[in-house]
């Protein structure tokens, strides 16, 4: 199992900003995936999930209303797109997958939200 994101990056505040990440090694299909974020000191958050198949989606209080999660299952990517970004948004943000009887994770991208 692979997971490797990218698209994390520097945006000013109010800004917008879409996370990937592919995924290699499982039927993409069968599984939900997630996104975390974590910053210093503290325990990662679970972020968003969504569900396949039917694309059910869930969402940190924190972030409902500005954050959609999504898939492409034939891309076998998941996304994460960030609008109206606060500078607490700022985090490494982790893909994650619980595949084949264990726990997976990306390698993470840091998004930094600062004027």
């Amino acid at each position: 199992v692979q997971l490797v994101e990218s698209g994390g990056g520097l945006v000013q505040p109010g800004g917008s900003l879409t996370l990937s990440c592919a995924a290699s090694g499982f039927t993409f299909s069968n599984y939900g995936m997630r996104w975390y974020r974590q910053t210093p000191g503290k325990e990662r958050e679970l972020v968003a999930s969504i569900i396949s198949p039917g694309g059910s989606t869930n969402y940190a209080d924190s972030v409902k209303g500005r954050f959609i999660i999504s898939r492409d299952n034939a891309k076998n990517t998941v996304y994460l797109q960030m609008n109206r970004l606060k500078p607490e948004d700022t985090a490494v943000y982790y893909c994650n997958a619980r595949v084949l009887g264990g726990v997976w994770w990306g390698q993470g991208t840091q998004v930094t939200v600062s004027s």
